[in-house]
């Protein structure tokens, strides 16, 4: 019997192969699948690690926003801070400034108290000569042209001198006598022109020039000039000439004039001042209604600004220069944030040998 070839790739040698073939390839499918395994659990842990991050850099840019915020905030606070400190700061210089200015020309000063004991010395003997006036008048009841009607009855005892043949009364027409106070200016000049005119110290104003005018005597001339900027003759077509006094019709139409004026715009009393030289023979009499220191010269201001004391000041010493050697009789109708101009008109009627007198808000 032939024996049989030896061959190496027989059936036996390719079962072993592929089995062999067959482990690698299931021990390579059980390593990926562990290696897959562990690359998924890797990749979710990545992944939470991921957003954790971004919820964090979310947040951190959340507090950004807010710290940038509040950064923003406070500059700005420190902003407003500073402009406050700079404005208090400014107007705290102004009040120093007024202070010195006060303490200058303070009445407690030793020439001032020396001036003011002449002026009491003065006012006393003009009060004794007033109560002799006063005794001669209770002989003689005298009569007036017209009848002024108040409210009760009051005795006046003003001193207020109220001779002459030619009477001139300026009458103060600006913005301010619409009222005592600044709050009541502005709120009445934002009005209409007919209530205007119903402003209880505009009515005092007119009712005090009214029962000033009914002490004049026949045959004396008078003329009744309103300024604000400017002054104006309160009647029509009189400008400048001086009117007679007669039955005292033509006062009359004069106060109903006046009554008609609205109080408007700022106060020259330097232009009011100048008036007096165009009429013929000049007033030997002068009565001005007014409620404190000019705000203005001659001219308008370039702008609207807040007139300081001093400027008010020198407006009134202005305003003197051109005011002749004539009595000056004032009416005073206060009005607040000017403490100055009580003692510059004092000193005018002493000065012009005239009379001063604040008349109470019931009066006349």
């Amino acid at each position: 019997m032939a024996r049989r070839q030896f061959n190496v790739f027989n059936l036996s040698f390719l079962d072993v192969i592929a089995c062999g073939f067959g482990a690698v390839i299931l021990f390579f499918m059980i390593i990926n699948s562990q290696v897959k395994n562990r690359s998924d659990q890797a990749s979710s842990d990545l992944q939470s690690e991921s957003r954790l991050l971004e919820e964090r850099i979310f947040n951190e840019q959340k507090q950004l926003v807010r710290i940038t915020n509040a950064l923003d905030k406070t500059e700005k606070e420190n902003a407003i801070i500073e402009g406050s400190v700079d404005e208090l700061t400014e107007i705290i210089e102004k009040l120093l400034k007024e202070i010195e200015f006060y303490k200058a020309n303070s009445l407690a000063s030793d020439d001032d108290i020396k001036r003011l004991q002449a002026d009491v010395e003065q006012l006393t003997q003009s009060n004794k000569r007033m109560s002799a006036q006063a005794a001669l008048d209770s002989s003689n009841t005298g009569e007036s042209l017209r009848e002024f009607v108040g409210e009760g009855n009051r005795q006046y005892l003003t001193e207020l001198k109220l001779g002459g043949k030619h009477v001139l009364f300026l009458v103060d027409a600006s913005a301010s006598m619409l009222g005592r106070t600044y709050v009541n200016v502005i709120r009445y000049r934002n009005m209409e022109d007919s209530q205007k005119v119903k402003a209880p110290k505009w009515r005092q104003t007119v009712n005090s020039v009214d029962w000033l005018t009914t002490r004049l005597q026949g045959g004396t001339k008078f003329q009744i000039y309103t300024f604000n900027e400017s002054a104006v003759s309160a009647i029509e077509d009189s400008q400048g000439e001086w009117l007679e006094v007669g039955d005292g019709t033509t006062i009359k139409n004069a106060i109903e004039e006046l009554r008609s004026t609205v109080p408007q715009n700022g106060t020259s009393l330097i232009n009011a001042f100048e008036k007096i030289n165009d009429l013929q023979p000049r007033p030997d009499n002068i009565f001005l209604l007014t409620d404190g220191l000019p705000t203005q010269g001659k001219r308008n201001p370039a702008s609207e600004t807040m007139v300081k004391p001093e400027q008010r000041i020198r407006y009134f010493e202005q305003a003197l220069r051109e005011l002749p050697p004539i009595p000056v009789n004032v009416l005073l109708f206060p009005m607040d944030g000017d403490p100055l101009a009580a003692e510059a008109y004092w000193r005018l009627a002493i000065r012009s040998k005239g009379s001063f007198m604040a008349p109470s808000r019931d009066w006349p």
